[in-house]
């Protein structure tokens, strides 16, 4: 939906089902019921999350069609996708699956340029005629644990591998633009313990690897000055700020931001996402032994096996201790630990858990940032984790996306 700060939808890896006839279903079931109450009178966005079976199927003509007429005939619009997700994503153990195949094989290459095909079709046009621009976000490269991340010739072959594939989707969205005149970039992803975690590392990727190997490629394969691939890729290849992954990290908003800036680097669009956190007592006496416990015990509620739960601990000396998943954390719990986020994608409309915390003030720290110097024209709600909730936080989707929505709404008109 087209707001004060741009387009706004929610994404679609909320719903379970792997092949394209199950997510229509899904679609059909909680977008018509959802766009009545939330914006009857104008057109409703969405962020399309397609495995790759799914997006096989979608690019047959004949479902591509019947989805058009089917977005068309109930006022809906894609201008986003999710593209980290590769296969089964719900009703089984993901944990650092998700990654895989990841920017090192020709799979994710294949998957992510259909997907982009798919957009080209599916991107509306605005009331001039000209089609808006759209992304496909897409995951941090790979998963840093499945390499020998402490050696620095091990880390050159990973980027130089991935940014040669990732190279050759810019290539194909510079034909796509030049044929259709469809717009589109790469969102890349950082997430914790991806293998670009923050932002000083997508800079660090962006221009050791992806800016100097991309000039040289765009110049033998278009006959582009330095200047004019630079401005490719630029346009092409841009970060996906997801609100929830930054905040693990303890990044500000406002660094991010300055530092894209800086280097003349691009947001492709925000994931309005939360994670946990909490500030744990004190050691010292016996009562505060006890609640640094509860506040530990609080976070291992959320333990669950389906999805990773990276935690980075702050210490009091300042250092930040990153862990795996939530199994090690609770293992690792001493008194050195000041303070834990969680990367659990939890409600962005609940800001206090019982003696945990959401991160939903960075949501409103960068959707202000947004309001007083845009950045980007696109925002996709992402909370997919209701499946896997506390049963006391648990509702009916349509009812939980209603809400998600209705307060990003809200906090975009404040």
């Amino acid at each position: 939906m087209k707001t004060p700060l741009g387009h706004l939808g929610y994404c679609t890896n909320i719903h379970a089902g792997e092949h394209w006839a199950d997510h229509f279903a899904a679609l059909k079931q909680a977008v018509p019921e959802l766009k009545k109450r939330l914006l009857p009178d104008a057109p409703f966005g969405l962020g399309l999350r397609l495995s790759n079976v799914a997006s096989e199927e979608l690019e047959q003509p004949e479902n591509l069609i019947e989805f058009q007429h089917w977005l068309a005939d109930n006022d809906c619009y894609v201008f986003t996708m999710n593209g980290f997700p590769y296969g089964g994503f719900h009703n089984t153990v993901v944990k650092d699956q998700v990654h895989a195949p990841d920017w090192t094989t020709t799979q994710r290459v294949d998957y992510t340029t259909r997907l982009f095909r798919i957009l080209s079709v599916l991107l509306p046009v605005d009331e001039l005629g000209n089609s808006i621009p759209g992304g496909v976000s897409t995951s941090p490269l790979s998963y840093r644990h499945w390499f020998e991340w402490g050696k620095e010739i091990a880390r050159d072959a990973v980027f130089t591998q991935t940014t040669q594939h990732v190279l050759t989707v810019v290539a194909e969205l510079i034909r796509l633009h030049r044929n259709t005149d469809r717009l589109m970039h790469l969102d890349l992803e950082p997430e914790p313990d991806g293998v670009i975690e923050t932002s000083d590392e997508f800079i660090a990727w962006y221009t050791n690897y992806l800016l100097p190997m991309g000039i040289e490629t765009l110049s033998e394969s278009f006959g582009m000055t330095d200047e004019e691939a630079e401005a490719a890729i630029c346009q092409h290849v841009r970060l996906c700020y997801d609100v929830c992954h930054f905040a693990v990290g303890y990044e500000r908003p406002a660094d991010v931001l300055a530092k894209m800036k800086e280097y003349g680097l691009r947001v492709g669009k925000i994931q309005i996402s939360a994670a946990l956190k909490a500030e744990f007592p004190l050691p010292g006496s016996p009562s505060t032994l006890a609640g640094r416990e509860d506040v530990r015990q609080a976070f291992s509620r959320f333990n669950e096996p389906t999805y990773l739960h990276q935690v980075v601990a702050r210490t009091y000396s300042g250092e930040l201790l990153r862990f795996p998943d939530l199994p090690e954390a609770l293992a690792a719990f001493d008194d050195t630990h000041a303070e834990w986020r969680s990367h659990f994608h939890v409600p962005i409309f609940v800001s206090d858990f019982g003696v945990l915390q959401s991160t939903q003030d960075d949501i409103v720290n960068t959707l202000n940032l947004l309001k007083n110097s845009p950045f980007t024209n696109q925002m996709e709600v992402e909370t997919y984790t209701w499946e896997v909730l506390p049963e006391g936080l648990k509702l009916g989707i349509v009812d939980s996306i209603e809400r998600e929505m209705n307060w990003v709404l809200n906090a975009v008109k404040e």
